[in-house]
């Protein structure tokens, strides 16, 4: 019937649209346009001569009406189907520019602009189109401003029109790049006119945002950084109509859905916006200069919503000017937010939390104090003085203010200076923290439901940082209020932070999450199985129609096998992104629970794994990544149940998962589009393969598949590296470089692991079809992040060939190959690719030993040679992780060939570069040298001992471990350790003496 029905209109408006449907109402010419719209897309137009009659003759018709309706007619049908246009694009665009420059009818601006709009995407590459489109962008401006003009006294939306950009940016922005100045100057305009539509002043906002994401080395060019920030200032401190709040600042309920999604509309969001993209993709240098004395200014003002906007900015610029910021202001910005936190006006408190959230979790460093990792190791002696004001000022939001807004950021801050902060710091504020918190989880009202979400969430990050001895007595109890929470709330947001917080206690206190299992285990695994928010549609053919009714199927959690003969009809989901993040993070707190809690997980392992396996192919990326995340967590618990049981019914069941589960990752490792997904897997199969190791290769088939999935990566063969789907301008071009450089260094922290997994032998086949690719991305003409990772990838191999059978063998047989590159490396220009090329020299000597000097008449290969480089870069090498690295390398020479080096010298050159300053891993290696040389010179290696400890003050570890080496010294060469201590100065002398009598 419906088809019927399709095919008669469709008959009569092919026999009858004619000019006459020129002489109609306006609404019917609407209406009837539409039809003839879905026609268009339905069949060809060319088959339809007498609407391109229509077309022609109205559009150029020297009669207003008849040409407006004309224009409207064909931004209907174009935008209903506009490829089948393509032939008479250069016609279309001829004619637009015509129409543009007469203003007098805004109504022919408005539909001219809609169809340039639908074309856009379409254009494609031949130049006359592009360069009649180029040409029009000025005329559309100009356009706009008249629409705009008009808009205000009833119209044409100007706000609709103004998508043409929109659709400019996203798919022609070379198109737009020669008038770049001429667009953000209006948009400029657009936004300074606080008489305009929200609506239109955020379309402006938005598009000056995109053009500094894609063009930002344009906005410097011309010089339009200081006129976007004049401009951004004033709306960013505008304060709200009176006797009302911004959206931001209210407490929020269930009335506020409405609001929060209209909150886009809010020209002081896209303020931020635009000052969040300048901040990461400007300079900082360019950038600061002329942002901060605008919002020192908004700092000082006597007006809060001034004040607002300057703790506001300094928190957008958190993110993108971390290292800048960490460098130069962190001090003055950390002081500014400090004294904030207690101003009189509560929207100037409640920005200043949030500018301390954000400040903590981009920063990097806790509460953003300078030197934290330095003040934390030295007991906190310079953040001492700025902890007890911040917490006794959030603790007094929490427990006094009314206003829930506050008390939620405030339980956020607490919960960003938790993931940085030192258990000795956070420990005296726990208890007033806890008894706040656990007050938030009983509160059953849904206006509390916000902070209650953000309560769980802080929470978990408590767990975590105080750890066991503090939290542990708690954990019980906490379990137990998040399944009360789940009982008594249908809420998917406060679900999936109770699965945080189970996966937090399982990770502190396993044991207390055992009892509990049943119930966790149920309801993340029934979030998993939801179909809720997660909707299918069928694509409807025309001679389905009356079979199908409806067009939606059922979920797409249904079992594969029912669903495979209708993956082709899937158009689309409909997703809501709080069930999403359920499942999401359902995922992950199901793996970390399985590996936490081990053989107690193991009755609900089974139907864990059956669920997430399953989302493998979801169509969501972050539940893919998720998942692939937890089987790798599925495996690594099976393993560990394996190694505390060693039986074979244990054995046989990890096997059979990581056939599985490693199947399933190399698949989509080359199948999967997204690269985040990618990246997650490779780093979930490289987690399997460390846990694991050989048990991970018992199936010699796994080696061979694994190295060649990361072959594929390395020569950029997987279908997330085809290109495809890469936005145009520099920033998205330098983002997607980006990632295929992380995908590399994913795919190549599998090698190491592959060769410390299995006998140099087994791996020495796949090791030496994967080195030619390596190495050729250490030549000169790779980028920085190719060379490093290139020689650092070979300094990790080497060292995983000194834990194996057969690897001294290997890598006395490679050393020919690999000591040319890693000699160009260490003298790379770049710091990086010098300190990753000596850590690579240093594993190559201890990996091959005596190996690597067998052949004096190749110097390259001698380790005098190598002695003589390292000696003339430690006389020149400035960047301290590369004199650590340097140092390093030395001590492992020493060690594998004490015979290749004069030990009467080197000790001194190196024990003269001691401590270390960034790579305090590497203590280990000097102390483990340093205990080596000491049969050689005691009373040199004492002294070069003392002076390492005295000025190590990056840390507790190399104070350790000189504490170890000094008791085994005394214990074992007790009459050298007593003559060497003898023959020190005083201070040394005095200072190791009572060292030793506490040994």
């Amino acid at each position: 019937m419906n088809k019927c029905v399709y095919v008669c209109v469709g008959v009569w408006l092919r026999a009858h649209v004619t000019l006459s449907l020129l002489y109609l109402r306006h609404s019917v010419q609407h209406s009837l346009s539409q039809l003839s719209a879905a026609l268009v897309k339905r069949e060809s137009p060319e088959r339809w001569p007498t609407l391109f009659l229509l077309l022609n003759e109205s559009t150029r018709s020297t009669d207003p009406q008849e040409r407006q309706v004309g224009l409207l007619l064909l931004s209907k049908v174009v935008e209903s189907n506009p490829e089948p246009f393509k032939p008479h694009y250069c016609q279309l665009l001829q004619l637009f520019s015509s129409v543009l420059e007469e203003l007098g009818d805004p109504s022919c601006l408005y539909y001219s602009i809609l169809t340039v709009t639908a074309i856009t995407a379409y254009t494609g590459t031949e130049e006359m189109v592009r360069n009649l489109m180029r040409a029009l962008i000025p005329k559309l401006i100009v356009a706009l401003k008249h629409l705009i003009k008009c808009d205000q006294v009833g119209g044409p939306p100007a706000s609709e029109a103004m998508e043409v950009f929109d659709e400019l940016i996203e798919s022609e922005v070379s198109i737009l790049v020669p008038y770049i100045s001429e667009i953000v100057y209006f948009c400029l305009e657009v936004t300074q006119d606080t008489s305009l539509s929200d609506s239109l002043r955020v379309k402006a906002l938005s598009c000056i945002s995109v053009l500094i994401r894609l063009k930002s080395k344009a906005v410097l060019k011309h010089k339009l950084l200081s006129p976007i920030l004049q401009t951004v200032f004033p709306v960013l401190s505008t304060a709200p109509p009176p006797g009302q709040e911004d959206p931001e600042d209210r407490a929020q309920d269930e009335d506020d859905d409405e609001d929060d999604d209209n909150g886009s509309e809010n020209p002081k969001h896209l303020a931020a916006q635009v000052i969040d993209s300048l901040a990461l993709h400007l300079p900082p240098e360019k950038l600061f200069p002329q942002l901060m004395p605008l919002t020192e200014a908004c700092l000082t003002s006597e007006n809060p919503y001034e004040r607002k906007a300057g703790l506001m900015c300094l928190a957008v610029l958190a993110e993108g000017c971390a290292d800048h910021i960490r460098n130069k202001m962190l001090s003055s910005m950390l002081q500014t937010v400090c004294r904030s936190v207690s101003d009189n006006s509560e929207v100037v408190r409640s920005a200043a939390l949030f500018a301390l959230g954000q400040f903590s979790e981009h920063l990097q460093v806790s509460l953003s104090f300078l030197r934290w990792a330095t003040c934390v190791e030295d007991n906190g002696e310079d953040i001492q003085p700025y902890l007890p004001t911040l917490m006794d000022n959030m603790l007094t939001a929490l427990n006094h203010s009314e206003n829930l807004k506050i008390k939620e950021l405030a339980v956020s801050a607490i919960g960003a200076i938790g993931k940085r902060s030192a258990l000795s710091l956070l420990v005296p504020y726990f208890p007033p923290v806890i008894e706040s918190l656990k007050g938030f989880l009983t509160d059953t009202r849904d206006e509390v439901r916000s902070l209650q979400t953000q309560a769980l969430d802080t929470l978990s990050v408590l767990a975590r940082t105080v750890g066991h001895d503090v939290f542990g007595p708690l954990a019980a109890e906490c379990v137990q209020l998040g399944l009360n929470l789940t009982d008594a709330v249908d809420d998917p947001d406060l679900r999936r932070c109770t699965y945080s917080l189970f996966s937090a206690v399982s990770s502190i206190s396993p044991d207390c999450l055992h009892p509990h299992l049943p119930a966790v285990t149920t309801i993340m695994v029934l979030a998993l199985k939801s179909t809720e928010g997660v909707t299918q549609f069928l694509l409807m053919d025309d001679d389905d129609d009356d079979e199908k009714e409806g067009g939606e199927c059922d979920s797409v959690l249904e079992e594969n096998s029912e669903n495979e003969g209708e993956d082709r009809d899937i158009v689309g989901f409909s997703v809501e992104n709080a069930y999403i993040d359920e499942k999401e993070d359902a995922c992950d707190a199901l793996g970390e629970i399985a590996f936490n809690t081990g053989v107690a997980f193991l009755p609900y392992l089974e139907s864990s794994f059956q669920q997430v396996y399953e989302l493998r192919d979801f169509p969501h990326e972050g539940v893919r990544r998720a998942a692939f995340t937890a089987l790798g967590y599925f495996c690594r618990a099976q393993h560990k149940v394996w190694k505390e049981n060693p039986t074979e019914d244990n054995y046989q069941a990890l096997q059979k998962l990581l056939s599985v589960v490693l199947s399933s990752f190399l698949e989509a490792v080359r199948q999967d589009r997204e690269r985040h997904v990618v990246m997650a897997v490779l780093e979930s199969m490289n987690s399997v393969l460390k846990s694991c190791e050989g048990e991970a290769l018992r199936d010699p088939e796994r080696l061979l598949a694994i190295s060649q999935v990361i072959l594929d990566v390395l020569k950029k063969k997987t279908a997330c590296q085809d290109g495809t789907g890469a936005d145009e301008g520099d920033d998205e071009d330098e983002q997607q470089a980006e990632y295929d450089a992380m995908l590399q260094e994913f795919a190549g922290e599998g090698i190491p692991l592959l060769a410390a997994a299995v006998p140099a032998e087994t791996f020495s086949p796949h090791l030496r079809e994967l080195l030619p690719l390596i190495v050729s991305k250490a030549k000169a003409c790779c980028t920085v992040s190719d060379r490093s990772f290139s020689v650092g990838t070979l300094g990790e191999t080497l060292q995983a060939l000194t834990r194996v059978q057969g690897g001294r063998q290997l890598a006395g047989e490679l050393s020919e190959q690999l000591m040319p590159v890693l000699v160009t490396g260490a003298k790379d220009c770049d710091a990086e690719v010098r300190s990753n090329s000596v850590f690579a020299l240093g594993a190559l000597a201890e990996a091959a030993g005596p190996a690597i000097v067998q052949y004096p008449e190749q110097p390259p290969r001698d380790k005098l040679v190598i002695l003589g480089l390292f000696s003339s870069l430690l006389s020149k090498e400035e960047d301290p992780r590369a004199v650590d690295n340097l140092c390093a390398a030395l001590c492992r020479m020493i060690v594998s060939s004490p015979g290749s080096v004069p030990l009467d010298q080197v000790p001194d050159v190196l024990l003269s570069h001691l401590p270390l300053k960034e790579d305090l891993e590497e203590n280990k290696t000097v102390f483990g040298c340093l205990a080596f040389l000491y049969s050689h010179n005691p009373a040199l290696v004492l002294s070069g001992t003392w002076e390492a400890a005295r000025g190590d003050r990056y840390g507790n570890k190399t104070q350790n471990a000189t504490v170890l080496l000094l008791r085994s010294l005394s214990k074992h060469h007790s009459q050298e350790f007593e003559g060497a201590v003898m023959s020190l100065p005083e201070e040394q002398r005095s200072a190791l003496t009572a060292v030793a009598i506490q040994l």
